[in-house]
């Protein structure tokens, strides 16, 4: 492999135009993706999106229908041993066996992987102590929290350190004290050099952990950017006016709608309006519009208390890009055809394992189909 090949310097993933239908619907719709080496990249989007319809083609788990993808370099359908050397997946429920112990499930990850007693004894200690389990350890898993099992999970996950690691929902249904502690993990496994795919539909999560966010909707990427990017598409905040009097409200009401171009809010409080300054503009244009509000209320002898600049939330920018009508989804609607393929009419997809590789029973005889 040379210095400059794309295996080495290239994105950590590069997907064009990725298709995947399920019975007629497309659960991706088209995706365009590119992960830049070392980022944490948030994949955002409601229920049934797509994101772990994404994850399983981009981890070769499932074959695109249509589209290109390359993941370290390589081809997702001609390079796939290659591909799965490389990267690690945690889903949304841990793919753990119950009955062992965590040291246990850690110990027979690591053989499997090929690594020597010794060599699994000290990684299995290094991750236990890191992923603070030490103490559950000799425990069966069976026994443990949620939080424990995810946490255990994703140190399975690393008993390999992966180049790429696709975390699916790492924090579904953790309370907020589990969620804090998986989200410090996440950040120091980014700290020691691992690109992560992150999907999620938690706002702050995203806000929180990834550095470029990708928002996905009925299988489609609807906007990429930043977190301040993607905050900025809603507008640049929301401007509260506190009044002296009430009375001066209509007053208010008119010159703030004539000045800013926006629709003005009432609050249940009569001493209180405000109104969204729609237009993605910078810091000096906001400062000179609000400026000039405050001059034309002065002017209508409107008596101000009090003037806040509440700036716009990625949950604003999310239901914005988001919004529509709650409808059955097409990824929902592949889980349930996969699912049902292999016997389970709950939509869940459950396989045969190969060290962290989770896959359908039926992913492997795509080859031959």
């Amino acid at each position: 492999m040379s210095k400059n090949s794309p295996e080495r310097d290239g994105p950590a993933i590069e997907a064009r135009g990725l298709v995947k239908v399920y019975g007629g619907n497309r659960a991706l719709d088209g995706i365009d993706l590119t992960v830049q080496r070392g980022q944490v990249f948030g994949l955002l989007g409601p229920n049934g999106a797509g994101k772990t319809t994404a994850v399983r083609v981009l981890a070769t788990l499932t074959r695109p229908d249509r589209g290109t993808a390359r993941v370290l370099g390589h081809d997702v359908i001609r390079a796939r041993d290659a591909i799965r050397a490389r990267v690690a997946v945690t889903g949304q429920f841990a793919a753990l066996d119950a009955d062992l112990t965590g040291y246990e499930n850690l110990s027979v990850l690591g053989r499997l992987h090929g690594l020597s007693r010794a060599a699994v004894r000290r990684r299995a200690d290094d991750l236990l102590t890191a992923f603070d389990l030490t103490g559950a350890a000799a425990r069966p898993v069976g026994g443990y929290s949620g939080g424990m099992r995810r946490r255990l999970d994703i140190a399975a996950s690393l008993i390999v350190t992966p180049d790429l690691l696709f975390l699916d929902e790492p924090t579904t249904g953790l309370d907020p004290r589990g969620r804090g502690r998986v989200w410090e993990l996440v950040r120091r496994i980014a700290a020691a050099g691992t690109t992560v795919l992150l999907t999620t539909q938690y706002l702050d999560e995203a806000d929180q952990l990834a550095g470029r966010i990708a928002v996905i909707d009925r299988g489609r990427v609807v906007a990429e950017g930043t977190s301040a990017q993607l905050k900025s598409r809603v507008g640049s905040g929301t401007l509260h006016v506190r009044l002296l009097d009430g009375a001066a409200r209509p007053r208010a009401r008119q010159v703030l709608a004539d000045t800013l171009d926006g629709t003005v809010r009432l609050a249940a409080d009569p001493l209180a309006l405000s109104v969204p300054l729609t237009a993605p503009t910078d810091a000096t244009d906001v400062a000179r519009r609000i400026g000039h509000a405050m001059i034309r209320l002065a002017d209508a002898r409107v008596p101000v208390a009090e003037v806040t600049l509440g700036h716009p939330s990625l949950d604003e920018a999310f239901l914005a890009l988001t919004a529509h009508k709650t409808a059955p989804t097409t990824e929902q609607a592949g889980r349930r055809a996969a699912g049902s393929a292999l016997g389970h009419t709950d939509g869940s997809v459950r396989g045969r394992t190969t060290g962290r590789e989770v896959a359908p029973a039926t992913a492997d005889e795509e080859d031959n189909a």
